[in-house]
Parts: structure tokens; C-alpha cells; sequence
């Protein structure tokens, strides 16, 4: 388990992709809390002169668009492929999701209106970010549920989302690492419900500690 020391507690959100943590997170964003989005912090970085000149060096300029933005799809699909490119590209763009993701958990402890911080990220475990984080919550999904939902927010096939799921943490590892357990098999009020009841439980405990 990990702990993010002293201060608000810093909840980390796991789960299988299109588990529904961008919900759960939408919920705790409602009780008062700061949600930092790893995946958007990618985006960002993906726009930056330095890590798109780090990217080139690597792969070319086949990964870009005509207009010089990242082909996201086109660089998910070569890295996704092979092990290896795909260590290479975290290799670029951990530590610099890593090094924002603690300074804007650090904006939100120093802000009084923030009741807790929320992380967000696909790769949480994976890239060692739950270190940052002192509870952790898994997000249940059955399968199907799954790949229902990634394949229509992200228009990814479902053999692109099982490549993908397949680059991560088994989920009963993921499991087991966790807190709490968190079951997103019927309805948005029913896992907001138990969002609600765990944000509860862990503002309860800090208290206490």
C-alpha cells in the first residue's frame, strides 16, 4: 500500500479500462474533491517542443499529423505492438506525468476548499504513481461492460482494447492492492452511492489518524 504522508487524504482510482473511473472520479469532483486526470496530463505533454523532439528521435516523423500534433492512434499502435516500444515511450512521459501529478496534488492540499484529492490515471500502479496516493480504490467492471464502454467513448476496436488491457496489471492484482472495492455492474446512482459511502468512510479515517 502506499501513503502520500500527512495532509488530505489522496484517493487513486483503479480498475480495468472502461471500469468507469472517470465517473467515480466525476462524483468524488461533486464532494468537494480535486481530480487530477493522468491521461489528460499525457495529452498536455504530447504538445510540448521537448517530448515531441524526444518522440521524433525515436519513432520518426511518421507518428505526426500534417499539422505537427501527435498521431495519437498512430503512436498507441507501435508502442501497444511491442513490449519494448512501449517501455521506451513511458520512459519519456513518466517521470514528467509523475513530477505534475505530485505538484498538483500539492496545489490541492494548500487549497482550503479541496476536502481531497482524487488521481485518476490508467497506469497508476503501473508507472508507481500510488505512492503519491494514501487510499486506493478499485472499480469493478464485468468484461462486457467494459469493452462496451471503451469501445464507444474512445472509438477503439475491441482488439485494440484488449491489447491495451493486456499492457496492465492483472486485475486481481490491481485488486488486492486496494482499499476498497467498488462494484460499477448496474446503475451510475448505484456506484455513486458507493462512492459516496467509501469518500465517506476514508474522510473518517484521516480523521482519526
Amino acid at each position: 500500500m502506499s501513503a502520500g504522508g500527512k495532509g488530505k487524504p489522496v484517493i487513486g482510482l483503479v480498475g480495468g479500462i472502461g471500469a468507469g473511473k472517470s465517473t467515480a472520479a466525476g462524483e468524488l469532483a461533486r464532494l468537494g474533491c480535486a481530480v487530477i486526470d493522468g491521461d489528460t496530463i499525457g495529452h498536455q505533454l504530447l504538445a510540448e517542443p521537448a517530448v515531441r523532439r524526444r518522440l521524433r528521435d525515436r519513432w520518426g516523423e511518421g507518428i505526426f499529423r500534417p499539422d505537427g500534433a501527435v498521431d495519437r492512434a498512430r503512436l498507441g499502435g507501435i508502442v501497444f505492438a511491442d513490449a519494448r516500444e512501449l517501455e521506451a515511450m513511458n520512459a519519456i512521459l513518466h517521470p514528467l506525468i509523475r513530477r505534475r501529478i505530485a505538484q498538483a496534488i500539492d496545489r490541492a492540499q494548500a487549497d482550503p476548499a479541496v476536502a481531497a484529492v482524487v488521481v485518476d490515471a490508467a497506469v497508476l500502479l503501473e508507472a508507481g504513481w500510488d505512492r503519491l496516493c494514501t487510499h486506493l480504490v478499485f472499480i469493478e467492471a464485468d468484461e462486457a461492460s467494459r469493452v462496451r464502454r471503451a469501445t464507444a467513448a474512445r472509438g477503439w476496436s475491441e482488439a485494440a482494447w484488449r491489447v491495451r488491457e493486456k499492457s496492465q496489471i492483472s486485475l486481481d492484482k490491481k485488486r488486492r492492492r486496494c482499499h476498497y472495492s467498488i462494484a460499477n455492474s448496474s446503475s451510475v446512482s448505484h456506484l455513486n452511492e458507493q462512492i459516496r459511502g467509501a469518500f465517506q468512510e476514508i474522510i473518517r479515517t484521516a480523521e482519526g489518524s
